[in-house]
């Protein structure tokens, strides 16, 4: 990875001194607005000039707004969604709880594309085929709670070839998704118990939660960025830690050879 940096250039300058850092001049770009250095990082981009897009310092709100332009940003027409992947002390490898950073409440073909954006990444990675639990409070489909009737909806498509690359399974409670003693207990019979890749929520809300939770209560280590634009955006919060920062930018690197 060689770094672009763009921003204010006298306080750029300083830092790499302190941090005893180089970077040539031609990959610093003097721009001390932050509303005209999100737009000018998403055009080195479009350029070809960058790969990927990381969050500095500065609010998300001003990046995104930068990125989802209409005219200037980097959308492709379809969702961006989040993607976020833990190293979870208790089970057997990685997973991935999708979306906690940037769908609020998604439609069922919003979730489809997460969905998508997540396996993808995951592809990336190396993984043939990820197994997706798309959560509830229950294991049964009930007209009264439309997160399970959607998650219903997701495993059909998935069954019938509109969603690839994966198996989904839903609706599945928490404990089913992650423990096959549990769901053999339930009388829950899938293939995807205890041994989820993707954990799919069914809101904002119940993915920001999810995640914080495995990592404050649960000791997890994470990566992050957004998925589903032209190249993938590291969005850590500036309160991250470097190791996260660190993860998130290798993983982000290898989306965007793939991509590439």
């Amino acid at each position: 990875m060689e770094p672009v940096l763009v921003g204010d250039k006298p306080i750029i300058d300083r830092v790499l001194a302190e941090m005893g850092e180089t970077v040539p001049a031609a990959d610093i770009y003097d721009v001390p607005d932050l509303t005209e250095a999100a737009a000018k990082a998403a055009a080195l981009v479009r350029e070809g000039k960058a790969d990927l897009l990381m969050k500095g310092k500065l609010d998300t709100a001003v990046l995104l707004k930068a990125v989802v332009n209409k005219e200037h940003g980097l959308g492709k027409g379809g969702v961006m969604s989040h993607f976020s992947i833990f190293e979870v002390p208790g089970y057997h490898k990685l997973l991935c709880p999708v979306d906690g950073g940037m769908m609020t409440y998604p439609t069922l073909e919003q979730k489809k594309a997460i969905i998508e954006n997540t396996v993808g990444v995951l592809h990336a990675m190396g993984y043939e085929c990820p197994k997706v639990g798309v959560l509830a409070c229950v294991e049964k489909v009930n007209p009264k709670m439309p997160e399970t009737v959607e998650a219903d909806a997701l495993k059909q498509m998935n069954q019938r070839g509109e969603i690839t690359g994966c198996i989904v399974e839903g609706p599945v409670s928490y404990d089913c998704a992650m423990s096959k003693e549990i769901a053999e207990f339930k009388g829950f019979d899938s293939p995807v118990s205890g041994d989820c890749d993707v954990l799919v929520a069914p809101n904002i809300h119940a993915g920001n939660i999810m995640g914080k939770m495995l990592t404050v209560t649960c000791g997890a280590r994470l990566a992050g960025m957004m998925v589903g634009a032209k190249c993938p955006i590291v969005m850590t919060s500036r309160g991250s830690s470097a190791e996260e920062k660190y993860l998130s930018i290798v993983l982000a690197a290898a989306a965007a050879q793939k991509e590439a």
